[in-house]
């Protein structure tokens, strides 16, 4: 019997796939890992891989037409290319809500900018002017205010009063951004999930240093009850189901004991051993190379090309 292939699209990291690679492999002789090759892909080829792990197609966006011709051709995808690309944080916030999960109050605000094409009359749906006062008297200061996509912190601000919040607006440009109530929380939890179903909540603090995150979180707050672990773990996985991914990190901020969503798209999180820590590196490691194996010997359904 051939063995399964399973490709690796990947950045610059080293540490997880490398382990997942060995892991894969010393686990299962039916099933070999490696780094995907992608040349000028043509749509008359056969797909090589049953399974493609997604860590890098967000920033290697050429990526992207290849994953979801990897879906038609049958493969599995990790993540779903077609939720992967079309989702975003205000939708996501509002899937949160609809599943009875606590998040901040939010709220979307159009583009403050647009291209040269764009004039008045294209923009005519658009209220003049914007309801911003409705909007500070529903979320108060302060408040955040961060990109619709993205991750890694990037043009995210706390502002504290009107003028300030105009003052940030003004210099996000083209960007798509929203609005959040913040929350002022005494615990904040990052769940590590793999396959949906199997989470792993850690301490995390967004306030320290990269490499001091999960290390010394544990360190500054609390640890979370049982009840209050369990209702996380419970949540991360709704949010998981809700958005068809098998690979995520959910970030919960803990406020006289409810737990809110804060960020819940991370479909390609950090997972190198310096800032997991070895013990959360190698249950991230273990869980994804029994899900990779167990997709790798599971045909794919011909009906359900466009997600599981």
């Amino acid at each position: 019997m051939d063995a399964k292939r399973i490709g690796m699209l990947v950045g610059r990291e080293r540490s997880f796939p490398n382990a997942l690679i060995s892991e894969i492999h010393r686990r299962d002789s039916n099933a070999s890992a490696e780094f995907a090759n992608v040349d000028i892909t043509r749509i008359d080829q056969a797909m090589p891989y049953s399974v493609v792990l997604d860590r890098i197609s967000h920033e290697v966006t050429c990526y992207q037409p290849y994953l979801k011709f990897a879906a038609i051709r049958g493969a599995w995808v990790v993540n779903d290319p077609f939720w992967r690309i079309a989702d975003d944080k205000f939708f996501n916030t509002a899937l949160c809500a609809k599943l009875g999960v606590a998040v901040p109050r939010t709220a979307l605000l159009p583009s403050k900018s647009y291209g040269p094409d764009t004039s008045a009359e294209t923009l005519h749906n658009l209220a003049h002017p914007l309801s911003w006062q409705a909007m500070a008297d529903s979320l108060g200061f302060p408040m955040y205010i961060k990109p619709h996509w993205g991750g890694g912190w990037r043009d995210v601000y706390r502002v504290e009063s009107p003028e300030e919040l105009m003052r940030v607006y003004d210099k996000t440009g083209t960007l798509t951004m929203i609005a959040q109530q913040a929350i002022h929380w005494t615990q904040y939890v990052r769940c590590i999930v793999i396959g949906r179903e199997n989470v792993r909540p850690a301490l995390w603090d967004p306030r320290l240093s990269h490499f001091d995150r999960y290390a010394k979180a544990a360190e500054q707050m609390e640890p979370l009850s049982p009840s209050l672990e369990a209702r996380v773990i419970d949540q991360a996985r709704a949010i998981c189901r809700g958005l068809a991914y098998d690979m995520n990190t959910v970030e919960f901020a803990i406020a006289d004991g409810v737990p809110y969503a804060i960020d819940m798209m991370n479909s390609a999180p950090d997972f190198d051993i310096t800032s997991l820590g070895e013990e959360h590196f190698q249950w991230t490691v273990s869980q994804m190379a029994s899900l990779l194996v167990e997709l790798a010997h599971t045909a794919r359904p011909e009906r359900e090309v466009w997600g599981r």
